[in-house]
């Protein structure tokens, strides 16, 4: 099926596609904030340039557009049948330029996240958030090292009281 659009509705249809702040990353920015989750965005000195750092927790998210980053298990990934061989070679650059600054930031010490698109739709969106911040507490309970096998301390277990000899 040939494309419905010149060249140039089809050029400025693209150019108008943002690269951040886009509806799913907004998603889970929202969800992490009213979690309490407190972060930065875009950090230009990360490889490449995540979309969410939570520097507490040493971790970065990538909030992956389905279509851009190639996500072969989405619907929403498919190969334009307009210009198939750039289209290709160009989801293929994305992918290994991905996986390059996964690898680097992992060396680097940072945990690394990626959300996709698809996992943000409405019927499933909660439970990919849940499982966002249940992993989230998963790393926060690996750096620093808590141990859950520790008892509370009790109230006879802590200082005397000021009335004693």
């Amino acid at each position: 099926m040939a494309d419905k659009m010149t060249p140039e509705q089809r050029h400025r249809c693209m150019s108008h596609i943002r690269g951040k702040d886009t509806k799913p990353e907004l998603i889970v920015r929202r969800w992490l904030w009213h979690q309490g989750y407190r972060y930065r965005l875009n950090v230009k000195s990360l490889p490449g340039k995540p979309d969410i750092v939570l520097p507490r927790y040493s971790t970065v998210i990538f909030v992956n557009g389905c279509f851009w980053h190639a996500h072969e298990k989405c619907d929403k990934y498919k190969v334009p049948l307009t210009n198939p061989d750039f289209w290709t070679a160009k989801f293929k650059r994305n992918r290994e330029r991905d996986e390059r600054n996964y690898k680097v930031l992992h060396n680097m010490g940072w945990y690394v996240l990626v959300v996709w698109e698809c996992q943000l739709e409405k019927n499933s969106r909660r439970e990919t958030l849940l499982a966002l911040s249940r992993r989230l507490s998963q790393i926060y309970l690996d750096t620093h090292k808590v141990n859950l096998n520790t008892p509370y301390p009790t109230i006879e277990d802590e200082m005397p009281i000021a009335a004693e000899p």
